[in-house]
Parts: C-alpha cells; sequence; structure tokens
C-alpha cells in the first residue's frame, strides 16, 4: 500500500509493458527458429483488443462534467496466426528480415521500459536513504 502511493502506477504498468515485450520477443523467435519449416504460417501478436477493453476513468470535479470510466484488461495482447499470406512456394510465410525488424523494435521497446523502471526504483532508494 505504502508502495503504491510512492510510485502510483508506474511499476505496474511497466510489468505490462515488459510481459508484452516478452510475449512478442517469443512469438518472434518461434518465427526465426521456423523459417525453413514448409508449411509453418507466422504468427504476430495484437494488442488492440486490450487497448479497446481498457475504459479511461477521471475524477468528476463538476457535475456538469462528462463522466466516464477506468477498467483495467488483464489482457496484455493476443497471438494470431497470419493464414491468408505465402512467402514462398513451400507454404511458408516467415520474412526473416521482417522478423529481425520487428525483434529489434521490440528490443529497444523492452530496454526503455527497462530503463525507466530502473530509473524510478533509483528514485525510491535515493528517498529511502533520506536524498543522500
Amino acid at each position: 500500500m505504502f508502495i503504491d502511493s510512492l510510485t502510483g502506477q508506474t511499476i505496474e504498468m511497466a510489468k505490462k509493458g515488459l510481459d508484452s515485450a516478452t510475449l512478442r520477443h517469443n512469438v518472434i523467435s518461434n518465427n526465426v527458429a521456423n523459417v525453413n519449416t514448409p508449411g509453418f504460417k507466422k504468427q504476430s501478436v495484437i494488442f488492440e483488443d486490450a487497448l479497446k477493453e481498457n475504459k479511461i476513468s477521471a475524477k468528476r470535479l463538476n457535475p456538469k462534467h462528462i463522466p466516464f470510466s477506468y477498467e483495467k484488461s488483464k489482457n496484455s495482447g493476443r497471438i494470431i496466426t497470419e493464414n491468408d499470406t505465402i512467402y514462398r512456394n513451400d507454404g511458408n510465410n516467415v520474412d526473416l528480415d521482417k522478423e529481425m525488424e520487428d525483434l529489434a523494435k521490440n528490443a529497444i521497446y523492452y530496454n526503455s521500459i527497462a530503463t525507466r523502471l530502473a530509473r524510478k526504483f533509483s528514485l525510491l532508494k535515493l528517498v529511502a536513504q533520506g536524498g543522500r
């Protein structure tokens, strides 16, 4: 409870971001591992459904304000199989260059969240030590 008041939702949001990056990394790694498997269909992670499930809330200071609410989604993404494309004659639709590009993007995303989380913990440590 005390930690929640110090950190707000930063740590929880960072956890969800790291979880989603990990899921995306696993899916991309699976695609790369099966690049030479005949008939293998590429998988992707989509987060649009999770975003649609989230509702935003705000405190109403005036009864004339438009009310809206926030509901956290436990869904951090959904894996889909792309069956509608064929990249090679053997039925495999994995483009290795595209997978490596997606992997690099995901690594940058993961590292940025991890760096921000480390800064948050560093700040909390500084506060706990009395600013020294």
